[in-house]
């Protein structure tokens, strides 16, 4: 039986080291991409350079700079996603976000989830679980999406809230931890 390396049991949620040298090695290939999207002039040369970062940009998708991510490979954008500036996305597993979504400054989307363990966690051991926001949702700014939450069709996330849990389709959310305030007709 072949073992599995590092990335494959990070995208599984499995138990993998961060200090993978593969892993390493994929980080920085992705920081180089991130300065020269952020020190980009113009859009068609952003575009560009996130079709490079990014497992999928979406016809009409736009992201404001800065943006940071992880690994960029395993995030993907449907058509006419909106992320504007200084969005954070930590895609140490995968992140899908839909069609027509719309993501205030400074949101932040996490995957990794670390033990709690100091001396386990400081060896660099950590799993994740993905996260999804399906279409038409809106995040406002400053909200933080965390590891293994579906954030459901036509839904709004308040700004600042942190979704710990996922979030049904068609209401808003808001809060800490965000919880639903009313349903949207």
């Amino acid at each position: 039986m072949t073992q599995r390396t590092a990335r494959e049991k990070m995208l599984a949620g499995e138990t993998y080291n961060i200090f993978d040298p593969e892993l390493v090695a994929r980080r920085q290939r992705v920081k180089g991409l991130l300065r020269a999207f952020n020190r980009a002039d113009g859009e068609p040369e952003r575009l560009d350079i996130l079709r490079q970062l990014l497992g999928r940009v979406g016809e009409g998708s736009l992201i404001e700079p800065p943006f940071h991510c992880s690994y960029g490979e395993n995030t993907y954008l449907g058509d006419h996603v909106f992320l504007n500036s200084t969005c954070t996305i930590l895609d140490n597993n995968e992140v899908r976000i839909g069609d027509h979504v719309m993501l205030g400054p400074v949101v932040q989307i996490y995957t990794a989830i670390h033990p709690l363990q100091a001396a386990v966690r400081n060896q660099g051991w950590e799993t994740t679980k993905p996260v999804t926001v399906e279409e038409g949702v809106w995040v406002a700014g400053g909200a933080i999406l965390l590891p293994g939450v579906t954030i459901g069709r036509h839904a709004v996330v308040g700004a600042g809230a942190v979704v710990v849990e996922s979030v049904p389709a068609d209401t808003v959310v808001a809060g800490n931890p965000a919880r639903v305030i009313r349903e949207i007709e």
